[in-house]
């Protein structure tokens, strides 16, 4: 009794989500009711459920797949559910893979390079009884977190969830009722426990559960409620809708690497500019990403006038592309987002007197620095959106050798759609992007009379004056020093060693390229 007594005094564990999560009942929906057409199914994720059915086990594809799958739209994703444990589903596959500490599951692969795709396998989630609760999160309390299957922080957030149990306790624990169906492609039938399908065809989310506590378990589910409105044009049901305002405080406690994922996620679902109108309309618009407060006035619209402009175009063919089936880049987006800001910050460095290219990695990293922060992925994400905006200064120089070594790099494509963009939106005049575009695609001769031209046209600028320097001598001294220095008998020129081949351990470092 004591021991219980201190267990509660210090919050070492807490009930769980049963009371507040109902059930459901099971309801089967045949093929001629759902009208799921087979057509647009994933023959891997097929195979999966089959592999998985035919050695015994219960095997569905479920969540956001069924639901586009009953709207007739083909799924981007599909994943499996089954009363496999992670270790059962690995051992029945040649490439697969266990991943993750909050939830395990299983990714399996089939193909190779960039034809790979990924079924993601998990397994039934029971409702538990009592959750663990721990001090601090998922960085600072690894150690209390080890070997337990359940466990929350002081704000309710879920840190672990591994317990297992049947498919009805499952769909309780699934966020919104049309992401909690099931669908047997070998039957066809559709297993729905909370009225998911009357849900999709009404176009409403709906929260399983009190809304409340379900956004505690998991504040991420705010910026799912976001993208699912955006992508799919839903509208919150009331009571899903009234405590997101108040319950948005609580993604401040969700890992940095976590929350900006999901926001790549909500800006790549071919809805960016819908996106964004949802998270104005739900208050959520400043304050949650950086980035987009980089990127957004305070009343969370675009800016007026070439800022403005500049994104709004990019996230219409960020959206055009992902609609078409063709490859997003994070980088390239990103990179559009926070361009403007980077651009403020160059400025003000270049205006104190530090040259152009210096200035402009200052403003790139004092930029990454307040806006993205130490995120897993930083790395190659910051190097191909370094490349694209380093690359803009670069465009400004067309003559010599470095025109033909700047269209052979990997990112060009990158860097010149970035300056197309700001030439269409009127940042720079459209010339210089017109230019590159004919120097890129242009036969050798072509080539040689562009660069011809822009040698032309450098020659016929005026050239700049600069000002004396505040320690020249005045104009009479100057022709009494140049007459001094004539008489003068000729210094004798030091003949330059030459510097050792490179290569060896006491090799000179070779200078840096004035690119």
């Amino acid at each position: 009794m004591i021991k219980k007594f201190i267990d509660k005094l210090f919050s070492k564990s807490t009930p769980a989500a049963p009371k507040t999560t109902p059930l459901g009942k099971r309801v089967e929906v045949p093929a001629e009711v759902h009208g799921i057409n087979p057509d647009l199914l994933d023959e891997r994720a097929v195979k999966v459920v089959k592999t998985l059915t035919d050695a015994g086990f219960e095997a569905y594809i479920v969540g956001g797949a069924v639901r586009d799958l009953l709207l007739g739209m083909r799924p981007k994703d599909f994943d499996v559910a089954t009363n496999a444990t992670p270790e059962q589903v690995k051992g029945l596959f040649r490439r697969a893979f266990i991943i993750g500490r909050r939830f395990r599951i299983v990714h399996v692969v089939y193909g190779r390079g960039r034809e790979h795709e990924v079924i993601e396998v998990s397994t039934f989630r029971a409702l538990p009884t009592e959750s663990e609760a721990v001090g601090g999160n998922e960085k600072t309390a690894k150690s209390e977190l080890e070997g337990k299957s359940h466990a929350v922080d002081a704000s309710g957030r879920v840190l672990r969830d591994n317990v297992w149990g049947p498919q009805i306790e499952d769909a309780a624990r699934r966020d919104f009722t049309v992401n909690a169906m099931y669908y047997d492609p070998v039957r066809r039938l559709v297993v729905d426990y909370h009225g998911g399908l009357a849900d999709a065809k009404a176009k409403v989310l709906r929260m399983i559960g009190d809304p409340g506590t379900r956004y505690r378990e998991d504040p991420v589910r705010i910026i799912r409620a976001v993208r699912f409105a955006a992508k799919l044009g839903f509208e919150l049901e009331p009571k899903t809708l009234a405590p997101v305002k108040a319950s948005s405080a609580l993604l401040a406690n969700v890992p940095a690497s976590r929350l900006f994922d999901e926001m790549i996620k909500l800006l790549q679902t071919g809805h960016s500019l819908a996106s964004i109108a949802q998270l104005k309309k739900l208050g959520l618009a400043r304050g949650v990403f950086a980035v987009l407060d980089a990127m957004l006035t305070e009343t969370g619209d675009l800016h007026e006038g070439v800022r403005g402009n500049f994104v709004r175009m990019a996230f219409e063919d960020t959206d055009r592309r992902v609609q078409e089936g063709r490859g997003v880049s994070p980088s390239f987006m990103l990179a559009c987002m926070l361009w403007y800001e980077v651009l403020d910050r160059w400025t003000k460095i270049r205006d104190g007197g530090e040259p152009a290219v210096p200035a402009l990695a200052q403003a790139i990293d004092a930029v990454f620095d307040a806006r993205i922060g130490d995120i897993s992925g930083r790395g190659k994400l910051a190097a191909d959106m370094r490349e694209i905006w380093m690359m803009q200064t670069r465009f400004e120089r067309r003559t010599g050798s470095g025109v033909f070594t700047l269209i052979e790099q990997p990112r060009y494509r990158a860097g010149f759609d970035f300056l197309r963009l700001r030439a269409d939106v009127g940042e720079i005049d459209p010339a210089l992007a017109d230019w590159w575009e004919d120097f890129a695609l242009g036969s050798d001769d072509d080539r040689q009379a562009l660069l011809a031209d822009a040698r032309a046209s450098q020659q016929k600028q005026p050239r700049v004056v600069r000002a004396p320097r505040p320690d020249a001598p005045p104009a009479g001294e100057e022709a009494d020093e140049a007459s001094a220095a004539a008489d003068a008998p000729a210094k004798k020129r030091r003949r330059r060693r030459r510097k050792p081949a490179a290569g060896g351990e006491g090799a000179a470092p070779a200078a840096p390229s004035a690119e």
